[in-house]
């Protein structure tokens, strides 16, 4: 999964995104039809930014293609729940102004977008020094994390 972008799919895919650092990495997956979506999202919020503002880098944008994605795949939006990992303060800098916390930002835009859709999040591991890399298995909806400092982690 490329930063800024997304993949939706069908169980028994897996899929996968690397290096989640300050971006935050959003598992939405419907538990009937086994349909999921997997984003790695890098900014918060595209209404700040002239001519870019569709692309899914940013969170509002990229939560609210993945749903339409997965319910022209079939899924059912009423089903959906989301695991999201990720947004790192990646420097380890103390007492960083939310505004200069881009990890932060980008935990708050996810779960607000979220909310906004309708869409629970169930589980999750964010914020933090160390970055992740999340393994979504559509089969089962389990999210692996792998990372070099804690190991493996399920969601």
């Amino acid at each position: 999964m490329p930063i800024g972008g997304f993949r939706v799919s069908t169980a028994p895919d897996v899929l996968i995104t690397h290096n989640l650092g300050s971006c935050v990495g959003v598992a939405l997956y419907d538990v009937f039809s086994k349909i999921g979506a997997l984003a790695h999202i890098s900014l918060p919020d595209s209404k700040s930014m002239e001519g870019e503002n569709r692309s899914p880098k940013f969170a509002d944008v990229a939560i609210s293609l993945m749903i339409k994605e997965m319910e022209n795949y079939g899924a059912n939006r009423i089903y959906i729940i989301a695991k999201i990992a990720g947004g790192g303060n990646m420097f380890n800098l103390k007492n960083l102004p939310i505004e200069m916390d881009i990890g932060a930002q980008n935990v708050l835009a996810v779960r607000k977008y979220l909310a906004k859709e309708g869409i629970r999040i169930i589980a999750d591991d964010t914020l933090g020094h160390y970055p992740r890399t999340m393994e979504f298995e559509l089969e089962t909806g389990k999210v692996t994390l792998k990372t070099k400092m804690k190991g493996e982690k399920y969601l």
